[in-house]
């Protein structure tokens, strides 16, 4: 893009930036962008409008001094698009930027690119010096020109920096080590050098090698020189702008070169020492688990659990050839005209081994969305559609053609194959860090090493080969992950980690005793939050809904929103991350933003208001009460598994409690079992209504359960921190809640079935569960309730826009008597249920929770209730609108009419106020 512009503006053309772009805490607005790349910037901080607001745009043209059909506007969000073409101005959606440069060079009608394919500029950190690189290519091809010597570097690659060179009538490509102190063994140019000049004399399309140069006095580092072979590399595994029939034959034609690399008679080009002979995989594993320890930069919690199994799972080597060790679509070059393989490249990785591995490797497309950063993917694409071969037609392809028998073992290979890109995705990403790495997209690759852990670990536990002959063709329940960054967390001067995100040295909590009734109210550190809230609601929320409900209902809809994963980052970024822990139980801000429950019930009411608002800011149930639960009695092995993760909105949670057969707001009548058993705990139950389990990036489920039935009945349960992966836990079904999934998170019914769970996961101890959940309570309802309030005024507000709007009899609906008495009805209503839920949680700061049992009651009898009449008047000002999915209210009315009893049913919490009432008051 930034080459684009430069070329645009050559031509004498305009641009303009419209950035939804936000104020530092300086003052001073936050765009990261050259503003010297433009003609334009348009600051929404700044004009106080932003995308998809059409006073941005028009702001911008009138900048400009353009008509709207004079425009381009290229934008990523569907919104903004829509509105951009409301006014006429042409749009290009940018999925993928080199798709979109080339729709761009349509409509303008010139080239933006340049002129060999794949290439850049070099970049700063990876440049050579031309002179003597021009003294040595003279000396080697025997040429005396004095033209000037062209350098560009190519865009592919991660590791070994490639550069294309063009001296006098010679086109080369040049492959050199990285600059700075490199891995054990990594980055072996010359056993590139050596293997690609041995393969080709066996036929092996590969580069034309010329010479390998080990003077590190010539550009820095050690190379080699090949010619420079013009021809086609596929970046995009769906082939796009091929027939079927084209993108068949391209698969097929990389399956014949890899069985011809594997059919190579070793001895025959002298390649038996090329690596050791046998036990292939077991030195890969340790080969890459010490390269991944010596460049770690961080704990990645499946990282770690593959470390373990892999070496426990080694299948047994069939049979020893070169193994390319890299063999994917993008490092094969084909001819511009036919379906024919011109050369395999970037062999850096090759030795002797096991081919499988390379089989297996040649597949991560299938199982890698078409939106990864790094590695497009195909996970998302119906493959047969495109004519592309399924994973299994392509391993029985090679299968025959190689003449073995059908693979065992095959999730292994896939495994260590994903376990292998995580590794070399975090090296590139410790790389990054100290400007070695050869591509500018990897600073992305640390975040996406903990992706690639995770889809390796989701292999791990299936089931073998078999998995490919069961897998239906819509699977909604499919456990995918997607790639998720940490929150920006520091350390305190103690060494302690925070991992709330806001700064260290804020000013001072007002008094705890002080109830405050309105947003007005708040500190002046509690207050600045709710306005950067409310801020962030207006620009990014409330505009996005209607893409988000969209999410909601599309067959994609078990996998998260990437949408809201932007908006995380987003929230991380203003400061609004992690606001719901209380002061009380942090008191140190370690983990949380130290807010009273009173302050931040204000803030809870607000995200309230969409339903969509608290899992942007990591404040969404179950994974609050979780959270609050790790922090308040959790070991300090249990928080750095769990809690730090969930904090960091790596993860999600789930809690099994609710059961079909019994009356779960009893805890006592739970009889999901927990028996020790040789030192683990064994679970069996039958669970349901358990929320979050079918979220993908469900990694923890927090099981309660009876560890001793005949102890007295408050003693009976136990709490347990059971990994999603243990074996043993089936989801049934999802579970509606009239008619709506909740996806992707759900509410599953589950069976656990012989689930072992190691000791060290019991929290506090055995018969200590009730005490557990009702230490948890107080907040979690303060949260619900205050959400309900923001349901309402929602709801409320979106009644009075439809009743000033439609007309009925002849008149607005506004002046109907009988709306005006719902609209002052469902006022006071509101009004009331605030009031009250502000009082809990004000009883909750200054006396504590159980001093507030009443109170909590009392809120989870009114606020649902409330919310339902409220919303329920709302609908019915809509007609038929209001029942469908154009507006949030038959979501909003669904989820208040489930709290009735989500939180316990309304008759329990009625008679526990009513025994207090009769216990203490007179």
């Amino acid at each position: 893009m930034t080459e684009a512009i430069t070329r645009i503006r050559a031509k004498g053309l305009q641009t303009a930036v419209l950035s939804n772009n936000f104020h530092l805490p300086n003052g001073k607005s936050f765009l990261p962008l050259d503003r010297n790349q433009f003609d334009v910037v348009v600051e929404s901080c700044l004009e106080g409008v932003c995308k998809p607001d059409l006073r941005i745009y028009k702001l911008c043209l009138e900048q400009l001094g353009l008509q709207p059909s004079e425009a381009i506007f290229l934008d990523d969000l569907g919104p903004n698009l829509k509105a951009a073409a409301r006014l006429g101005i042409h749009t290009i959606k940018v999925n993928d930027p080199e798709t979109a440069v080339k729709e761009l060079e349509t409509l303008l009608g010139f080239t933006l690119r340049m002129g060999i394919p794949n290439t850049r500029p070099v970049r700063k950190t990876m440049e050579i010096p031309k002179d003597s690189l021009e003294k040595y290519l003279k000396g080697l091809l025997g040429i005396q020109t004095t033209g000037p010597l062209e350098l560009l570097q190519f865009d592919h690659g991660q590791s070994n920096p490639t550069y294309y060179v063009r001296l006098a009538h010679h086109q080369l490509v040049l492959r050199k080590k990285p600059p700075g102190t490199l891995l054990p063994s990594a980055h072996a140019i010359e056993r590139e050098f050596r293997v690609m000049k041995a393969l080709a004399s066996a036929g092996v399309p590969v580069p034309h090698v010329l010479d390998l140069c080990e003077d590190s006095s010539v550009i820095g580092t050690p190379f080699y020189l090949m010619e420079y072979c013009p021809g086609l590399i596929y970046k995009d595994p769906s082939l796009p702008g091929l027939e079927p029939s084209q993108r068949r034959a391209i698969y097929t034609a990389m399956n014949r070169v890899l069985c011809k690399i594997h059919s190579v008679d070793l001895k025959a080009v002298g390649l038996e020492d090329y690596g050791k002979q046998g036990d292939y995989l077991a030195r890969q594993v340790q080969t890459w688990i010490k390269q991944y320890r010596a460049s770690a930069t961080g704990r990645i919690p499946t990282m770690e659990r593959l470390i373990e199994w892999l070496p426990l799972h080694l299948p047994r080597q069939q049979r020893t050839a070169v193994v390319h060790g890299d063999f994917r679509l993008d490092n094969i070059m084909f001819h511009p005209e036919k379906t024919e393989v011109l050369a395999v490249l970037d062999w850096e990785l090759s030795t002797l081994g096991d081919p499988l591995a390379d089989v297996a490797y040649s597949c991560l497309a299938h199982h890698l969305p078409s939106s990864f950063a790094l590695l497009k993917g195909i996970s998302d694409c119906d493959v047969t559609q495109l004519g592309i071969p399924t994973v299994e037609e392509y391993l029985s392809m090679y299968c025959l053609h190689m003449g073995i028998p059908p693979v065992e073992n095959w999730n292994f290979y896939m495994a260590f194959s994903f376990f292998r890109v995580a590794a070399i995705l975090q090296g590139v990403y410790k790389r990054s860090l100290t400007g070695q790495a050869s591509s500018a997209t990897a600073e992305q690759s640390g975040k996406l090493a903990e992706f690639m852990s995770d889809l390796a670990w989701d292999f791990a536990v299936k089931e073998g080969f078999r998995v490919f002959k069961e897998m239906p063709a819509a699977k909604p329940l499919t456990r995918s992950y997607h790639t998720r960054a940490g929150p920006q967390s520091h350390w305190s001067r103690t060494g302690t980690r925070i991992y709330s995100s806001i700064p260290e040295g804020s000013p001072a909590h007002a008094s705890k005793g002080s109830l405050v009734i309105s947003p007005e109210g708040l500190s002046p550190r509690a207050s600045a939050l709710y306005q950067r809230l409310k801020r962030f609601m207006a620009q990014h929320v409330y505009p996005a809904e209607p893409e988000l409900q969209r999410h909601q209902t599309s067959a994609d809809r078990w996998n998260p929103s990437p949408l809201i994963e932007d908006f995380k980052e987003k929230a991380k970024a203003e400061g609004l991350w992690n606001l719901f822990l209380p002061l009380e139980v942090d008191p140190e801000k370690k983990y949380g933003a130290g807010l009273t429950n009173v302050e931040y019930a204000h803030l809870c009411e607000l995200m309230g208001t969409s339903l969509y608002a608290p899992e942007i800011f990591n404040c969404s149930a179950p994974d609050t009460g979780n959270m609050e639960l790790l922090v308040r009695y959790g070991t300090e092995a249990q928080k750095a598994r769990w809690l730090i993760p969930l904090l960091e909105g790596k993860a999600r949670s789930c809690f099994a409690m609710t059961e079909p057969q019994v009356a779960s707001s009893d805890a006592t009548n739970i009889e999901a079992s927990i028996r020790e058993e040789d030192g683990f705990y064994v679970l069996n139950g039958h669970k349901w209504w358990t929320t979050g389990i079918l979220d993908p990036r469900c990694q923890l489920c927090v099981f309660m359960g009876k560890t001793d039935p005949h102890a007295s009945s408050h003693q009976q349960q136990s709490v347990l921190l059971v990994p999603m992966e243990t074996p043993g836990i089936k989801v049934i079904r999802p579970l509606t809640v009239y008619g709506l999934e909740d996806a992707p998170g759900g509410h599953g019914e589950v069976r656990f079935e012989h689930v072992r769970v190691p000791k060290e996961n019991m929290v506090l101890g055995p018969g200590r569960g009730f005490e557990i959940a009702q230490g948890r309570l107080g907040p979690g309802r303060i949260h619900h309730c205050m959400r309900l309030v923001g349901f309402s005024e929602r709801a409320l507000a979106l009644m009075k826009a439809r009743v000033r709007a439609r007309v009925a009899f002849g008149k607005p609906l506004a002046e109907q008597g009988t709306i005006l008495a719902d609209i002052a009805q469902s006022r006071v209503e509101i009004e009331q249920a605030r009031l009250l839920v502000l009082k809990a949680a004000h009883l909750m700061d200054v006396a504590g929770n159980k001093a507030a049992a009443s109170e909590i009651a009392m809120i989870k009898m009114v606020a649902p209730s409330m919310a339902c009449r409220v919303i329920d008047r709302a609908i019915q000002a809509f007609g038929a609108a209001g029942l469908s999915s154009d507006y949030p209210l038959a979501q909003f009315f669904a989820w208040a009419r489930a709290l009735r009893f989500a939180d316990g049913p309304d008759e329990v919490h009625r008679a526990t106020v009513a025994k207090i009432e009769l216990k203490h008051r007179t």
